[in-house]
């Protein structure tokens, strides 16, 4: 089988994932990028509000949106375009579950897919202190100009994957996994009137007061306005709940011992818990054993390049680049990677 597959990346308008304003796809085949498509569209309604955080990511405006198509009217080009293809996104759960949160408050089904993860495929691949995006483009040779861009984000992802698959000397996406002694996930379908909605979406209905509500939204802000961030109270460790046993093996998260350092915009108890539910096994100090260190105060991964220098990086921030540095595997992530990967929800304190 070919190195077939269409890579996908996805901006959101606000904390919930099923608000999608910008998707960018790029179809590759036998390893080549041959194909590309990019939309703006207006998220679903009642889910449409423009959040300055999501904002101050990628630049989209309402404005830039306000003539556009919502999601649900888009959505049959966008799946005419994945057609059949394996998905590959960078943080694959976040995306698969943006096109099953948008659908699901669009009252529209939702295909299965065959997907792929490329920061799962990273952490077997590459020795980094953080398998952010730009992190692994430029591992992998990629170039990644214009972060938080949808098509360049989901060109780099499918540059990651062909390289990725390169160095496993893997013919196809389902035989990288194979080799790497992984099964390749499926995102289930969804049909309305049949299934459940998702947890995430669950949540932001029971938040929302039901589909077309905008009572969820948590940010009254003028658009263009970035406004300042409410910390929790300085964290005490608390309890380290167990992992979850069964929690989905490819989530991200799933596997690793986990640390939190600095100010995050929910408090240290419910991080650990939420984390645990994904079968991450929190942990209150930094030692050998540490896989993953989540850091607040408003740390981006490019803090890591100044090293200890940097004023943004914690006592165990600079333990871990320490552990890295005498040959431990430990990943350093800021809360915003650490959010995404919880399915983009921002907790109601970080307002």
């Amino acid at each position: 089988m070919p190195l077939d597959f269409t890579a996908i990346d996805f901006e959101t308008a606000n904390g919930f994932r099923g608000s999608p304003c910008a998707v960018g796809l790029v179809k590759v085949r036998d390893g080549r990028a041959v194909e590309e498509a990019a939309w703006l569209m207006r998220p679903p309604a009642g889910h449409d509000a423009f959040d300055p955080r999501n904002v101050a990511i990628h630049g989209i405006r309402p404005e830039d949106v306000a003539d556009r198509p919502r999601f649900g009217e888009l959505f049959d080009e966008i799946g005419g375009f994945i057609g059949d293809d394996v998905l590959v996104a960078h943080n694959a759960a976040f995306d698969l579950g943006v096109i099953r949160s948008a659908l699901e408050v669009s009252d529209l089904p939702a295909p299965a897919y065959d997907y792929a993860c490329t920061v799962v495929l990273s952490r077997r691949t590459y020795d980094l202190p953080s398998h952010s995006l730009p992190f692994v483009a430029e591992a992998a040779g990629v170039p990644l100009v214009n972060h938080h861009d949808a098509i360049e984000d989901a060109a780099a992802c499918a540059g990651i994957l062909v390289d990725i698959a390169q160095r496993h000397a893997a013919v196809s996406v389902d035989h990288l996994y194979s080799s790497l002694h992984l099964a390749l996930p499926r995102h289930p379908e969804f049909v309305p009137g049949r299934d459940a909605v998702s947890a995430a979406t669950a949540v932001r209905l029971g938040s929302a007061g039901g589909p077309g509500s905008a009572g969820g939204q948590r940010t009254t802000a003028a658009p263009g306005f970035v406004g300042t961030r409410r910390w929790a109270p300085w964290p005490e460790e608390g309890v380290n709940p167990d992992a979850n046993p069964t929690a989905d093996p490819a989530h991200p998260l799933f596997g690793h011992r986990i640390v939190f350092t600095g100010a995050l915009g929910m408090t240290r108890a419910e991080a650990k818990a939420r984390a645990a539910a994904l079968g991450a096994q929190p942990a209150s100090s930094v030692t050998r054993a540490t896989t993953l260190l989540v850091v607040g105060d408003g740390f981006v991964a490019s803090d890591l390049r100044s090293g200890v220098e940097s004023g943004r990086v914690t006592s165990k921030a600079r333990r871990a680049l320490k552990l890295r540095s005498d040959g431990y595997s430990v990943e350093v992530l800021s809360e915003g990677e650490f959010l995404q990967m919880l399915g983009g929800e921002w907790p109601a304190r970080s307002a």
